[in-house]
């Protein structure tokens, strides 16, 4: 006579939270310390491989130098999902991201102070060590604003428009600070100023509030476990290969910038204002979605926003004056800001509880590799054509919001999620339901 095979527990996928706002919300204050610590972590993770290429050009190295020790320190957010298990295991994530930030910091100032002393080797394998810790900065943060914001609908969006802009305050001032620091002092002593901000932010985190561990270690899925898991779920799915196209496509922006002054005949410093725009474009994007956050569900605005980038990618292609230029930069950026704010509420969404941390991890350090993958395709691509690197990009963006489109018109069988996987293969709200708008 056959039994029944036990059943694998299965944790609580995560669905979309109420509309209705909330009283018990934990107030200004924890959000206030989240915008504190993410912003000096992520300054400090941004301005890293700036402070690194200006401090082995000024000491004499060669370029190739300062392009392979800069990859040091980027290259390793890859294996940050190796690492970010312990975030869904841990009994005190504060501990396990604080950590992550001192030792940031630390391995970060060594390796500057280090590099006139010992071969480059030694600086090469610090900074590596430095940048595995970096993913645990980005998505491992966000991974803790579900707690923090409160219940509600209303509260994760705007909480998550704040989150858009500490990505984007440390992604502009944190190579700003590097260059003005190394002229005002050097190289090393902008290096060291970012890892004392990772240190304030280490304390910064541990004032946080603390939040209960999502179950049992034995049922937090293995990091490659993780990542089929996201594959079989149809929200995460689209949401991850979504966020690695924009990604790749928009970091196409400041290649284009450089190249293409000479044919809105301006001087090659207007570069800096094209940038410029994208930069205060994202910020007043991250600041829209603070003010009116929007209600729609998270799975079908990931894609209509795809497509929105999809649009100023090509308007920025087609434009043919500076002034044009300018305000078409201002609104990828604009695009750009509204659509990772959906990306971080649809992790945020589908993510199971036990796994949450991982999958905030996996789809940021495969955002920042294809978002380098994306500069390096513009720059050898930009030597054959003017338009080709913005042209493909606007396709690759566009091809994959009509695929998430199309995956939820036509659903076809469910992928099945692997063995005791915590995520289930579609959502019944999303693979049911096609979308209509």
């Amino acid at each position: 006579m056959s039994h029944p095979s036990p059943q694998t527990p299965k944790a609580r996928t995560a669905m979309p939270p109420s509309t209705e706002e909330n009283t018990d919300s934990p107030g200004w204050g924890p959000l206030a310390r989240y915008v504190i610590a993410a912003t000096l972590a992520r300054t400090s993770d941004g301005g890293a491989v700036v402070a690194i290429v200006l401090m082995v050009n000024t000491s004499g190295g060669s370029g190739w130098l300062a392009g392979a020790l800069g990859a040091c320190i980027t290259a390793p957010h890859l294996l940050g999902p190796f690492v970010a298990r312990r975030l869904d295991t841990a009994r005190d994530g504060r501990t396990v991201i604080a950590a992550a930030s001192l030792a940031h910091g630390t391995t970060l100032a060594a390796a500057v102070l280090l590099y006139p002393h010992t071969p480059p080797a030694v600086t090469a394998a610090l900074l590596i060590l430095s940048g595995l810790f970096g993913p645990l900065l980005t998505g491992g943060i966000s991974s803790r604003l579900p707690a923090i914001a409160g219940h509600g609908q209303q509260r994760q969006r705007r909480a998550q428009g704040w989150d858009v802009a500490t990505y984007g305050i440390g992604g502009t001032v944190g190579p700003t600070l590097v260059a003005a620091l190394s002229a005002w002092a050097s190289p090393t002593t902008a290096a060291l100023a970012l890892a004392a901000g990772c240190f304030v932010a280490a304390a910064v985190i541990r004032l946080l509030p603390p939040t209960p561990p999502p179950g049992a270690a034995a049922e937090v899925p293995r990091p490659v476990r993780t990542l089929i898991g996201i594959v079989a779920s149809g929200p995460l799915r689209r949401t991850l290969y979504l966020t690695v196209t924009v990604a790749f496509s928009v970091a196409a922006l400041p290649v284009t910038a450089v190249s293409s002054t000479h044919t809105l005949g301006v001087s090659s410093a207007a570069a800096g204002v094209l940038t410029a725009a994208y930069g205060l474009g994202n910020l007043a994007g991250s600041a829209g979605v603070m003010i009116r956050p929007s209600r729609a569900e998270a799975d079908r605005l990931t894609t209509r926003l795809a497509a929105a980038v999809a649009t100023t990618l090509l308007l920025i292609t087609l434009t043919p004056s500076f002034t044009l230029a300018v305000a078409a930069y201002a609104a990828a950026g604009i695009a750009n800001a509204y659509f990772f704010a959906a990306t971080l509420a649809a992790r945020n969404e589908y993510a199971p509880d036990n796994a949450r941390g991982q999958i905030f991890v996996w789809v940021g350090a495969l955002k920042i590799t294809a978002g380098s993958a994306g500069t390096a395709a513009a720059g050898a691509l930009i030597t054959t054509s003017l338009a080709l690197p913005l042209l493909l990009a606007t396709a690759l963006a566009l091809t994959s919001a009509l695929l998430s489109w199309a995956e939820r018109h036509h659903p076809g069988p469910a992928l099945p999620a692997p063995a005791a996987s915590p995520i289930e293969p579609e959502s019944e709200h999303s693979a049911k339901t096609p979308d209509t708008n």
